[in-house]
């Protein structure tokens, strides 16, 4: 008896050993575009037996680490035909995949096995993926394909307003959002004011939305990150896209510098629509151009270089009286180096700059600002084994903001020179972000960033008696301005402030099977900086400010929970998040507060606090000939600025109030039909609660003039509800496939039926009836598009 146990123990034992000593072997590679070269972001590379896998990160690279053994290695992206290899794990290896588009004439591959869904099992949640395809086939306002557009029909994600490129995230602002292209920071995503955004979509390669769960390397404002890759180049062959449209045009070219190895890409786009104007008689103009680029280049198979650069300008005049011009110039020089099969590295170099002017030739002057930063920062990611990966790095950005400037335009001029105070900034960040699966239902992702925000010396800064900068004059209950009694002078090392914020995520997802699960996180981030502006949308003319001796950073703390479920394999998914949100610290206006030219805002503001909550819904069907979404989200966002002493009223009396980006209501759908080869259908419906505004409680009549008076409480009124219906229809020609030069055009039409949705009511009185009447102001009704793109 004794024996048996022995042998049994011995057994055991021995079972144990060879379990534990087995071996560990890396796979690795790169993962892109058959037709181009072009790496491909987040494709899904899984081992079906083991139920697990991995997705390729920013550059295309993927890592994963497993027991020597026989795998099926299935690699798979949406839109591409999927590979499915077997191989034999018995040492390091280096696996480089490429990827042909689905459309092309290749053997059809049957995956039998049930693998994996990693959407369901990965702990990141609140974001959203959109592909240049799917924002190219949506319709959109006079024909032309617009990424800011496209996410607005997503969950949590309402307009900046009828005509506009700003967009609200979860109930926040716009001045929250970190838009970046190629990593490099955009600080105004709008051309004319907002009827285009500044991406190209024939130059976009992957965009990515985090609504919430923001991983640790993002940091800088308490909304959104909307993280857009401009395509690299094709480096195996010459090739030209482009369209033709009612208002404006784009070309792209790219091709090989040196063949397999690097690759240019250049696109232009340009407006036209003022060219027209001439012929009714009309001298203003209002027209924009910008010109994306990039260059790559692959040293070895450790190392790859990357320039890529953007610029655009508007332009837009009133006769010969007017002239305003403004605009981002980007430019990121990048480094990816590779140490070895589990160690990725990213340097990156950028420089950002909007810049914003302004001409008055009626009074004789010009007007310039802007802000100016420069970003370096170090990514890497650490896959250290199957189920642990570690993304850590740094960065620090250096800013320059200008005010403003004003100076005159002519000798003639009798304005006189003023400069406004520059300011300068120092944001650093480090970070540590861990990918974590516990086991095969559970899997966790936490970091931790450290930031630090220096206002570093400017000229001068005004000094107020007991660092107040606005009095309360409790006689006539109003806020003042108070009289500097002194300046304050810095070298630019000197620190005028200091702050730091430690910044933890953690997100996890616990999977109740390959179809079903729930998901949770916990956000605090860190926003320095302030978009000055009592307008609903952003405009040129808002002004930047860093934080400071009477500006605190605005911080968040975010909380989300969430239930996906994939259908019918994957056919059709879910996904419903309720989320709430918090914020310290965002600024607040008084009545009569004046934004621009202030060289004391300190003088015209208070920190209040904000919230936001709701419920978000999406359904989506993934393949098929029809495809598409249905989103709704019930949400509530609301501020509030209490009296800093029992004395004073704070604004609104120190009650929540509505911001102006309160949608109750939103409702989203976009779908697309593909009839056959030749004929493809789309249609979006929008349907969205009226904006806060206020409306007047009064009048009174100064000089023969009706003067309204606003002494309401803020943003209590709203205009009425906003809805409308786009359609489109995409003709690609069967003559196209035995060609090079490939054409479709397509035909659209915004707000089908002629909803005049109002952007504004204001009060007057008619001149003929003397009575008093409302006025609503609609920029667009119903508008027929045609644009012809091309490709060869």
């Amino acid at each position: 008896m004794k024996k048996n146990i022995l042998l049994s123990l011995l057994a055991i034992c021995t079972l144990h050993f060879s379990i534990f000593s087995q071996e560990k072997f890396t796979i690795s590679g790169t993962i892109s575009e058959a037709s181009s070269n072009e790496t491909l972001i987040g494709v899904n590379v899984i081992f079906p037996e083991i139920g697990n896998g991995v997705v390729t990160n920013e550059y295309g690279f993927y890592s994963i680490t497993l027991t020597e053994g026989t795998y099926t290695i299935q690699v798979s992206y949406l839109g591409f035909k999927d590979i499915v290899q077997e191989v034999v794990l018995n040492d390091d290896m280096k696996l480089n995949f490429q990827l042909s588009e689905s459309s092309e004439m290749l053997e059809e591959v049957v995956i039998t096995e049930k693998t994996e869904k990693l959407n369901i099992r990965n702990p990141q949640m609140s974001i959203n993926k959109l592909s240049a395809n799917t924002i190219k086939q949506i319709p959109v306002v006079l024909g032309e394909a617009d990424v800011i557009k496209s996410i607005i029909l997503l969950p949590g994600v309402t307009s900046g307003g009828e005509g506009a490129s700003g967009f609200n995230v979860r109930g926040g602002a716009a001045d929250q959002n970190l838009i970046l292209l190629d990593e490099a920071t955009i600080f105004n995503s709008s051309h004319l004011f907002g009827f285009f955004s500044v991406f190209n979509p024939d130059a976009i390669k992957d965009i990515k939305l985090y609504k919430g769960g923001i991983p640790a390397r993002y940091g800088g404002r308490v909304s959104s990150v909307l993280d857009i890759y401009q395509k690299e180049g094709n480096s195996k062959k010459f090739k030209t896209s482009g369209g033709l449209g009612a208002v404006s045009s784009r070309l792209l070219a790219e091709g090989p510098i040196v063949k397999d190895r690097g690759a240019f890409l250049v696109g232009g786009r340009a407006s036209y629509a003022h060219l027209f104007l001439p012929l009714f008689d009309n001298d203003n103009v209002a027209y924009f151009f910008d010109l994306n680029t990039k260059l790559n280049y692959k040293l070895n198979e450790n190392n790859n270089l990357y320039l890529s650069g953007y610029f655009g300008r508007d332009v837009f005049g009133i006769s010969e009286s007017f002239e305003n011009i403004y605009g981002n110039t980007v430019l990121n020089l990048r480094w990816n180096h590779l140490f070895s099969d589990k160690l990725f590295s990213n340097l990156s170099l950028i420089y950002s700059d909007y810049f914003y002017g302004l001409e008055l030739d009626f009074v004789g002057f010009e007007w310039d600002s802007g802000i100016r930063n420069f970003n370096v920062k170090y990514d890497l990611k650490h896959y250290l084994s199957d189920n642990f990966q570690l993304n850590y790095g740094i960065n620090n950005i250096y800013y320059r903001f200008n005010p403003g400037e004003i100076k005159p335009d002519s000798e003639e001029s009798g304005i006189i020179r003023e400069k406004l105070i520059d300011k300068y900034a120092n944001e650093f960040g480090a970070y540590i972000d861990a990918e974590h699966r516990i086991s095969n239902k559970l899997t966790l992702q936490y970091g931790l960033r450290i930031s630090n925000f220096i206002r570093l010396g400017q000229n001068e800064l005004n000094v107020y008696e007991n660092d107040n900068p606005l009095l309360f004059n409790q006689e006539l209950q109003i806020y003042e301005s108070a009289e500097p009694i002194g300046t304050e002078s810095f070298s630019r090392s000197d620190q005028i402030e200091n702050f730091t914020n430690l910044e933890p995520r953690i997100a996890l997802a616990y999977a109740f099977n390959d179809n079903t699960s729930i998901k949770a996180s916990y956000n605090r981030l860190a926003q320095y900086l302030h978009l000055l502006s009592n307008t609903n949308s952003p405009t040129p003319l808002d002004v930047w400010t860093p934080s400071g001796r009477y500006i605190k950073p605005q911080l968040l703390n975010q909380y989300a929970f969430g239930f996906f479920k994939n259908i019918k394999d994957n056919e059709y998914s879910v996904e419903t998040e309720v989320f709430y949100k918090e914020i310290e610290n965002r600024i607040d206006y008084i009545d009569g507060a004046e934004l621009i030219a202030n060289n004391a805002i300190e003088q015209d503001i208070l920190n209040g606090e904000a919230r936001a909550y709701g419920l978000e819904f999406l359904l989506r069907k993934n393949e098929g000939k029809f495809k598409g979404w249905l989103a709704y989200t019930l949400s509530k966002s609301e501020q509030r600025t209490p009296g800093r002493t029992p004395l004073e009223p704070g604004i609104n009396n120190g009650e929540w109030y509505n911001t102006p980006y309160d949608k109750t209501h939103d409702i989203s759908f976009n779908g697309s039909y593909e009839l056959n080869e030749k004929w493809k259908f789309g249609a979006n419906f929008v349907f969205q609660t009226g904006q806060p505004t206020n409306f007047p409680t009064g009048q009174f009549e100064f000089q023969g003039l009706s003067v309204p008076v606003f002494d309401g409480l803020r943003n209590s009124e709203r205009l009425p509800e906003y809805h409308r219906i786009d359609v489109s229809a995409t003709l690609t020609p069967r003559k196209n496939q035995s060609r090079k030069w490939q054409g479709e055009w397509v035909f659209s039409i915004y707000n089908l039926y002629n909803r005049r949705n109002a952007a504004s009511i204001a009060f007057s009185r008619n001149q003929d009836t003397f009575a008093n009447e409302a006025i609503r102001t609609s920029i667009f009704g119903i508008i027929p598009a045609v644009t012809y793109n091309f490709k060869f």
